[in-house]
């Protein structure tokens, strides 16, 4: 499924790039001169101009619209400088009356980074800042592709070991107050995952206009969408520690982990169907405020080790409810843009003895500048 995903991504994306005829009406490039898209023969056959054809149908379709309601973007480029927090929680917790459960994230850290796009693909890098070390075990790489029809999130982030506790429930009795904000470097996470999505209003309603800044929405509208996902996730907590860490913090009385929180690492997939509802809000000329939620109906299994036994009560298939949640502030006079948004992603998985839920996300403040003028608005700029 993941493969099938992925390839289907990888040919959107190999499909674009050759296709210059996208900006200049029905032309390709070709040894440095202009030739018409459907004259173009490689083998000699109509079969090939058709095919031909019918791609660049296909791509152009992904960013049909109607003017009336969206402005189209008139510029090829664009270059943006953003501020970024990124967001990561990890909840674990056994099962039944009495089920301890702890909670982890990392301490609050900004980014900032530049970023370029082209089209419908944006991709930048971000730093820390104030950290000039680099934390080999902490990688992060997100990519957002947004058309008018389709959108896809690619995601690939481990996590490193800077997780702190940030609350805790051992059990009726216990106080674990000394346990808040304390460091923990017995936890690794990880999680690999795409998500491809179908805007069914896209010919009125902008996705790109409230987090790819590329369009403008002219009128308040919103839209259903539907989608599917795969995600990889892994979870790696040494007990020992765990275990280790309350005995040092709580002296006045023994506390046992519960069993559910016994494992040293588990492997999650999640194969996913969502549907969710969007809409954008026009403030004023310029303004936007948008919000969508998705709720996710996931298929998930996991494999991993339970201390003494492996695999044992711990292989779980089932499905369990996840959400999608954006929101975005944008001010767009088509030169410049700047504006805010918040992409949070929220994965639960229980069973008997065990129960995980992961909330991780990104909070962006930006700045940015389009530039290269297409060239149909080229013309209309020099008829004016």
């Amino acid at each position: 499924m993941a493969v099938k995903i992925i390839g289907f991504v990888m040919t959107m994306l190999l499909s674009v790039v050759p296709v210059k005829a996208q900006e200049q009406a029905d032309t390709l490039v070709i040894n440095g001169s202009e030739q018409q898209a459907d004259t173009i023969v490689t083998d000699g056959s109509a079969a090939t101009r058709r095919r031909l054809s019918k791609i660049r149908r296909t791509i152009r379709g992904f960013d049909r619209l109607n003017k009336s309601w969206i402005e189209p973007q008139h510029y090829v480029f664009t270059a943006m400088m953003q501020v970024t927090h990124t967001y990561d929680l990890y909840t674990l917790s056994g099962t039944g009356d009495d089920a301890q459960s702890m909670t982890f994230a990392p301490d609050f850290k900004l980014k900032v980074g530049p970023y370029l796009g082209w089209k419908w693909f944006f991709a930048g890098y971000t730093f820390e800042l104030g950290n000039i070390s680099l934390n080999k075990l902490k990688q992060e790489l997100d990519l957002s592709i947004y058309s008018s029809q389709v959108g896809v999130d690619l995601f690939y982030r481990r996590t490193g070991t800077e997780y702190k506790l940030r609350n805790a429930y051992l059990g009726k009795g216990v106080d674990t107050k000394v346990l808040d904000g304390v460091p923990f470097d017995g936890l690794k996470a990880g999680i690999t995952g795409v998500n491809v999505y179908y805007i069914f209003n896209h010919g009125r309603f902008s996705y790109p206009a409230a987090f790819s800044q590329s369009t403008i929405q002219k009128v308040s509208c919103g839209s259903p969408m539907a989608g599917i996902g795969y995600t990889r996730h892994s979870l790696e907590l040494d007990y020992g520690k765990l275990q280790a860490l309350v005995d040092e913090r709580i002296k006045t009385q023994t506390v046992e982990l519960d069993s559910g929180l016994m494992f040293k690492k588990v492997n999650y997939t999640d194969y996913s169907l969502s549907g969710g509802y969007a809409y954008n809000w026009v403030l004023a000329k310029g303004w936007l405020f948008a919000a969508s939620g998705q709720a996710a109906f996931a298929y998930k299994k996991s494999e991993g080790d339970v201390e003494g036994n492996r695999r044992a009560g711990f292989d779980f298939q089932n499905v369990n409810l996840d959400m999608i949640w954006r929101f975005g502030l944008v001010y767009n006079c088509m030169r410049w843009y700047a504006g805010a948004s918040v992409i949070l992603h929220s994965y639960n998985y229980h069973k008997s003895r065990f129960s995980t839920n992961n909330t991780f996300g990104s909070m962006n403040a930006y700045i940015g500048y389009n530039f290269g003028l297409k060239k149909k608005y080229r013309e209309v700029e020099n008829n004016k």
